[in-house]
């Protein structure tokens, strides 16, 4: 559900106004029709059983609570793993560019500064967000399964996308913790995000990885808030 937090803030008349919407699931009530998919992988036949793709709604893991959460896991062979979750959103305002802050706390077992093959499984597995008025999915291209969207490349941000961080737990085992990032940052350039002539603003969250080898992740809430100057 979308929800309208704030009607009006305090510009000049000519300026107009600021309206903020919200969107907020907490994965321990429901899904609420999160769909699950990956990409940056060859697209021959088997490849998804060699990367060990792996996706389920279930229990998160005892050491952070208890409740459901959307469990994500590959074996990134690739050196690029992009693992994600998106969802549609409706009831925004036509062609109309939006403001989007980002908060997503998940479940993750990779301690800071440890070290692994193509990258550390924390520090080098970047988490993103992204809007965008086009649904975001995998396509084939040369025989790899891409995703359609400029979303960057795991450091960089895309025009789609942001880095809102890594996995990297405060922990020194790999016992699961839960971790938070936003973009919700004085320091951070604005995201912005264009809805589609029906009002509509695909979401999607997920890991970009240069960690090569196994990573699995419980996301168990999302939080994202829209707003836009009206005349």
């Amino acid at each position: 559900m979308l929800s309208i937090v704030l009607a009006s803030c305090s510009l000049s008349k000519d300026e107009g106004s600021i309206l903020v919407s919200s969107y907020s699931n907490d994965f321990a009530v429901s899904q609420d029709d999160w769909q699950v998919d990956f990409s940056d992988f060859p697209a021959g036949e088997g490849d998804s059983t060699f990367y060990e793709l792996k996706f389920a709604y279930t229990d998160r893991p005892a050491s952070t609570g208890t409740g459901k959460s959307v469990m994500l896991s590959g074996f990134n062979h690739s050196d690029d793993l992009f693992m994600f979750m998106k969802k549609k959103l409706t009831g925004l305002s036509p062609n109309t560019d939006y403001t989007v802050v980002f908060e997503v706390e998940l479940a993750s077992n990779a301690p800071s500064g440890y070290s692994g093959v193509g990258g550390s499984p924390g520090e080098g597995v970047f988490l993103k967000a992204g809007a965008s008025g086009m649904e975001p999915k995998k396509v084939i291209e040369s025989n790899q399964y891409t995703f359609n969207l400029d979303k960057g490349n795991q450091s960089n941000s895309g025009l789609m996308a942001t880095v809102l961080g890594n996995i990297a737990t405060p922990e020194q085992s790999t016992e699961y913790a839960l971790i938070t990032r936003t973009n919700a940052s004085a320091n951070a350039a604005p995201f912005i995000a264009r809805s589609n002539g029906d009002g509509e603003i695909w979401l999607f969250v997920g890991t970009d990885s240069g960690f090569e080898g196994v990573t699995t992740v419980y996301y168990t809430r999302v939080n994202v808030v829209f707003s836009t100057v009206v005349k």
